[in-house]
């Protein structure tokens, strides 16, 4: 709890906060409790103008908590005068409290770090297990019997296919969402708001580049699972970092495939080779693969004045 030495206008602040963690410590940690707490502890100091702050279902290891951000730091608050009072530690800043923060601070990293690399442990076990942990790509659903598997979807497993054929038949992230958009495909994201009953976006069959890409790079349409595609370099950073394919695992077979490994690996080696369509939306059959005798420099495909097909630098 904070409080401000009063002026007019100024409030007492009242944080709370419980992580999921918390709720299976009983009722003592639940946020009304905690609001009865805070509640009491001002009245019985004669705080006045009390103002709740809560953060509900938030992890103590991160500070990226939407209300407690709201407050700040000591810092702010020793140069602004601020009191600052946390009931359970034994805090109190007008009464000197202040000094010992700094390590009950440091405690408390040493403790959330702790946390962390335990679950990492747990969740590192569940990865090398070959186990899903995200949510299930366009395409899949989480099975209604058993929450760790992936089963499919067979109304966006239609689209997933379509997507790859496409690509298959010389067709680039751009035509493929261009096509998309003008058979008014929707989107993955208006799909899920239909299935759940809420508001669909403004432009329901707004396909991006980008999400093409993304599905034709993923190899768990194979019905494989692919685990450690990225990592973060501390628990204080939400950052992820992509990895490197030695650094990932895969576990195949795992779930009922929508593509072909076959089909995929072509997928793949034609994205390597990416071909340029023409003004007129067509492709050369050797688009990307040719390169000049002399230079090196790859060849494109071209059309003569006589409408011949010709290769140019």
């Amino acid at each position: 709890m904070t409080a401000n030495t009063y002026k007019p206008g100024q409030i007492t602040a009242l944080y709370a906060r419980l992580s999921q963690e918390d709720t299976l410590e009983g009722d003592s940690n639940s946020i009304v409790n905690q609001k009865a707490v805070l509640s009491k502890y001002a009245a019985d100091n004669s705080f006045s103008n009390p103002i709740f702050f809560i953060d509900d279902g938030v992890s103590g290891v991160t500070f990226d908590r939407p209300n407690f951000n709201r407050m700040i730091t000591e810092i702010f608050f020793v140069e602004r005068d601020v009191r600052y009072i946390a009931i359970n530690d034994g805090v109190d800043s007008e009464k000197g409290d202040n000094d010992f923060t700094p390590f009950r601070n440091l405690f408390n990293d040493f403790y959330a770090k702790d946390t962390n690399k335990k679950v990492r442990a747990i969740k590192r076990a569940q990865r090398q297990a070959g186990e899903h942990l995200t949510k299930p790509p366009y395409g899949y659903m989480v099975s209604p019997t058993d929450k760790k598997q992936w089963i499919v979807d067979e109304e966006d497993a239609v689209v997933v296919k379509r997507i790859f054929d496409l690509c298959i038949s010389g067709k680039g992230p751009m035509q493929i969402t261009k096509n998309l958009k003008e058979d008014k495909v929707p989107t993955a994201k208006a799909y899920y708001a239909e299935k759940k009953g809420k508001a669909l976006p403004e432009n329901p069959y707004n396909w991006k580049d980008s999400t093409i890409v993304g599905i034709l790079e993923r190899m768990d349409y194979c019905g494989h699972t692919v685990n450690f595609k990225s990592y973060s370099k501390s628990h204080k950073l939400k950052e992820r970092i992509p990895a490197t394919k030695e650094q990932q695992a895969i576990f195949f077979n795992t779930h009922e495939a929508i593509v072909e490994d076959a089909v995929f690996e072509r997928v793949q080696k034609l994205r390597a080779n990416k071909r340029r369509p023409t003004k007129a939306d067509r492709q050369g059959l050797f688009s990307g693969l040719v390169y000049c005798a002399d230079c090196g420099s790859k060849l494109h495909f071209a059309r003569g004045c006589k409408k011949s097909c010709v290769y140019e630098i």
